[in-house]
């Protein structure tokens, strides 16, 4: 994988598009300048957090006793639920009902940006090919940089593309999702199978 393909697996699965609703929705009752404010440190959040995992993930599967084909085919079927949940989403929206208030880490950074899909991703990614976290963070830097990009001009997107056009992009986007679960999943068994005929 390279780090443009790396870079643009992380941004479908950070999926700032679908999100504009929903942050949205939950700034809405915020002056400007507070909004920025606080989109802002929920970014900065969520990027901590899944630079945590991708650097510590190895380490966290090493303590945990679990291989990597486990992780491949678990980061699999969350990605397909929430590709699942793009296309045909909820009543609430994709992750459910909003809070009031302030949001502070929970749901805007965590799962909304830094969901357990990208977790498991950026994981799998360093646990795979630990020499190349280099790389790794970069693609990490250049996803979320276009995620906060487009997320800080959520207001003139929505107003720009409207609900019906935001809605089919999300719903595209969660196609993609889909089609790179079911490949993570694939790869995850071939390399178990793999390992169980080695044993």
């Amino acid at each position: 994988m390279t780090i443009a393909s790396a870079a643009l697996l992380l941004f479908l699965i950070l999926d700032p598009l679908g999100n504009i609703p929903v942050f949205l929705s939950m700034l809405r009752r915020l002056t400007p300048a507070r909004q920025r404010i606080v989109l802002a440190r929920e970014l900065l959040i969520a990027l901590l957090v899944l630079m945590a995992f991708l650097w510590a993930g190895k380490y966290a599967l090493e303590v945990m006793h679990l291989r990597q084909e486990s992780v491949a085919i678990a980061g699999g079927i969350v990605l397909f639920l929430i590709g699942i949940r793009m296309i045909f989403p909820p009543q609430g929206g994709l992750m459910g009902e909003i809070p009031d208030g302030e949001p502070f880490i929970v749901p805007m950074a965590i799962p909304l940006v830094a969901g357990p899909s990208g977790m498991a991703a950026v994981m799998l990614m360093g646990s795979n090919e630990p020499d190349r976290l280099g790389e790794w963070s970069l693609a990490l830097l250049i996803a979320w940089g276009a995620t906060a990009a487009i997320l800080f001009s959520a207001t003139y997107l929505y107003k720009l593309l409207g609900l019906r056009a935001l809605t089919a992009i999300e719903r595209l986007m969660g196609m993609l999702l889909v089609a790179i679960s079911v490949q993570m999943l694939l790869d995850g068994l071939v390399g178990f199978w793999r390992g169980a005929g080695t044993v």
